[in-house]
């Protein structure tokens, strides 16, 4: 019988991915999605269309982690052995002007899982979507799994609680819980609000005459950044091993957002800084200046390493965003704008 998985959050970037690469081995995926007005499934749509992937094993389940009894009632209905929580208001500079919802979602809404799974009575391995944004003012360089936390952001915070109840359930209630420490990770499904996207899919549009200028905050922040597709892989890893732990998954290596900006802006032959202008409404009241992840420990205890070089990641993502644009003049798809 096929292994059952239930994934908040995946109609995200990562939980599209991750519903893919448990699709593909053998899984019968679970996803909660919140009820709206206007399909919020897109992400999902790759595997819809393809005949291959195994879209007879994945069902949907309107929810939310605000609703801890729904939570319940799903849980004791499907029965799952893997629970991977994605869901989050994910945006660090909008949990600033929702600090509360923020909280709740991402803070209290881990808690409300795990109470429904200690509840239920099921066993299953939980995995919890932590964040480099937890290490805020960083504490040393680069970070691993004994730097302390210093969050500057609602959303740390909330982060920051997220993980430490994860550790508190599972030394209390030996579940087997473990932390990913996920430091960024982009892709061509990356929400258009962030920085990577919003840059690439802007060249996209510069390029083809459809956008004159991009503005943007803090050029000089350092990420680490890597590809979502490949950080789902942790994920799953994770949850293979006989113990729980947490785990940091990163590339150890750093660059700011002006580098980020001459790759993608140059990868189509154009300077950035024709285009680039600085609009302080988009910094934030406490920034996060570096970030830069050690993951020799989950290449000791996973195996698991990055794949993909920043350079590729980039131009990997503005070809995605020129050829969506393409499609979408040519009346195959319908862009958001």
């Amino acid at each position: 019988m096929a292994k059952k998985a239930l994934i908040t959050g995946i109609t995200g970037q990562d939980g599209s991915y991750l519903a893919e690469l448990l699709l593909s081995k053998g899984y019968e995926v679970h996803g909660i999605i919140r009820r709206a007005s206007t399909f919020n499934t897109g992400r999902l749509d790759a595997i819809y269309d393809d005949p291959h992937s195994g879209k007879s094993r994945l069902f949907l389940h309107y929810g939310d982690l605000s609703d801890a009894s729904a939570l319940a009632r799903l849980l004791g209905r499907i029965g799952p052995e893997e629970i991977y929580n994605l869901a989050a208001q994910s945006h660090v500079r909008v949990s600033f002007d929702s600090p509360e919802y923020t909280s709740d979602i991402t803070g209290t809404g881990t808690v409300r899982l795990l109470e429904a799974i200690r509840e239920s009575g099921i066993r299953p391995r939980f995995y919890q979507a932590s964040s480099s944004e937890m290490y805020g003012m960083v504490r040393e360089v680069p970070q691993t799994e004994k730097t302390p936390f210093y969050p500057r952001s609602p959303y740390g915070c909330a982060k920051v609680f997220s993980y430490w109840i994860t550790v508190n359930y599972r030394e209390s209630y030996n579940m087997h819980c473990s932390n990913g420490i996920l430091f960024n990770h982009e892709s061509p499904r990356r929400g258009e609000t962030f920085v990577t996207r919003k840059i690439t899919r802007a060249v996209a549009h510069i390029k083809a005459g459809l956008q004159q200028k991009l503005y943007l905050g803090n050029l000089d922040a350092k990420r680490d950044w890597g590809y979502a597709k490949e950080y789902v892989e942790a994920m799953w890893l994770m949850l293979q091993q006989d113990k729980p732990d947490d785990y940091v998954i990163a590339t150890n290596e750093t660059h700011s957002v002006r580098e980020f900006l001459e790759v993608a802006f140059g990868h189509v032959g154009l300077d950035w800084r024709d285009y680039v202008e600085i609009d302080p409404r988009y910094y934030r009241p406490a920034e996060v200046d570096l970030l830069i992840g050690d993951y020799s420990k989950a290449k000791r205890q996973l195996g698991w390493e990055p794949r993909t070089k920043f350079v590729d990641l980039v131009k990997l993502m503005v070809d995605a965003d020129i050829e969506l644009l393409r499609r979408h003049r040519q009346g195959q798809i319908r862009v958001s704008s």
